[in-house]
């Protein structure tokens, strides 16, 4: 072979072979931060898919590009990275949103900052409901799963934070006299709806319910829903649509 075609040849492998070698050691034990990551995250889009008896590590593996004997190194069996799923999905969501009870706000800007901070960050993750409704859904078929541990670390913490602000609101006559728990129960739904009725809005009205613009007349209805309904005196929605962007930030 010429001496010029072996130049070339070598120069094409040494152009290929970085490549390569980032695929292999990501389906590898030399990266565990990004092969356990990328698990996760086609974890959650299959999850969401399928739920958890449907889902299939062979798929989760594919999707991640590693195999199926690293899914298992880093995680024990399905049910153990379903749980890896539903902690990174309620985590990420309390690290966003317990800060807002630490600021020195009034009850009023404390609930509705939390309620643009869950907002936003379902919105970055519009995947997450469709995980919880599932995990619901397993409860309500008589499946304990795990929800009494997620309860244990996660909703509970939220629950006691959200309930205390609203009684602090009512007591200083900020608020109406809501019933709490119900009150929580039905903001937490107007939050979260939205997205996982997306897909049929879109069936109904031909229109793409999570463009950026409809998001965020979405973020604006849900606020102004909100205010409406636990406020003593109404509040103009767009002032505090725009006074709780800054907020959030």
């Amino acid at each position: 072979m010429p001496a010029f075609c072996l130049y070339n040849l070598t120069n094409q492998l040494i152009k290929i072979m970085p490549s390569v070698t980032a695929k292999s050691r990501l389906g590898s034990r030399r990266r565990p931060v990004e092969s356990r990551a990328a698990i996760l995250r086609a974890a959650v889009r299959e999850f969401a898919q399928e739920g958890i008896a449907g889902a299939r590590t062979d798929a989760i593996a594919k999707a991640a590009g590693v195999n199926k004997a690293l899914l298992y190194y880093y995680f024990e069996d399905k049910e153990a990275l379903y749980g890896a799923v539903l902690d990174q999905v309620f985590r990420g969501l309390l690290e966003n949103v317990l800060p807002v009870f630490a600021r020195d706000l009034t009850s009023g800007q404390e609930i509705l900052t939390y309620v643009g901070v869950h907002f936003d960050y379902i919105a970055s993750h519009p995947l997450y409901p469709r995980i919880v409704q599932g995990e619901m859904m397993r409860v309500s078929r008589g499946k304990v799963g795990q929800i009494q541990r997620v309860s244990k670390e996660y909703f509970h913490p939220l629950f006691s934070r959200i309930e205390n602000t609203l009684k602090q609101g009512i007591a200083s006559g900020e608020f109406r006299a809501v019933h709490v728990q119900h009150f929580i129960q039905s903001m937490g739904s107007v939050i979260v709806s939205y997205f996982n009725s997306a897909p049929v809005m879109k069936l109904m009205t031909g229109i793409d319910p999570m463009t950026p613009e409809r998001i965020s007349e979405r973020r604006a209805a849900v606020l102004d829903f909100i205010s409406a309904a636990l406020f003593q005196k109404p509040l103009n929605p767009r002032a505090t649509s725009s006074k709780l962007q800054g907020a959030c930030k």
